[in-house]
């Protein structure tokens, strides 16, 4: 059993994918912390913001793998579809999911006021703009190529 833990850890595209996910968030913290003055731990673990962790780890995954096993390979075909379907349900499906939580709560409220149900709110921030996922995108692609250089 410890062997495949020390495999794990030797494996360097995923702990880079790792590493990647990591910074991501702690910028993501910082930007909390520089905009709302105090720290929310929810922060480091929560989706949603800028920039993407969801496409920072898929990206620096895709780009580790090309750089690994070369762009041609079936393997950056696998890691690269994957990321692109991450990125897609960053933006695209999360986000959507987002702004009609945005919209229920709202619809929720004018209910509420009206003594007529009580709720808890729908989370809201649950996806990312194009811009978030770019910036995490990037973000990846940069950290997998420092980090895999040979």
């Amino acid at each position: 059993m410890r062997d495949i833990f020390l495999e794990i850890y030797r494996n360097k595209i995923l702990m880079v994918t790792i590493f990647s996910w990591i910074i991501a968030q702690s910028i993501k913290v910082t930007f909390g912390i520089m905009r709302e003055k105090k720290f929310d731990f929810r922060w480091f673990v929560g989706t949603g913001g800028m920039p993407s962790s969801h496409a920072a780890g898929a990206a620096c995954m895709a780009t580790s793998v090309g750089l690994e096993y070369s762009f041609s390979s079936v393997y950056f075909a696998l890691a690269a579809s994957f990321a692109i379907v991450v990125m897609f349900d960053a933006h695209v499906v999360r986000y959507s999911a987002g702004r009609q939580a945005h919209i229920l709560n709202k619809i929720m409220e004018d209910i509420y006021w009206q003594h007529k149900i009580h709720e808890t709110r729908l989370r809201e921030l649950i996806g990312h703009t194009p811009i978030e996922v770019i910036m995490g995108a990037l973000l990846g692609v940069t950290i997998a190529f420092i980090s895999m250089a040979k």
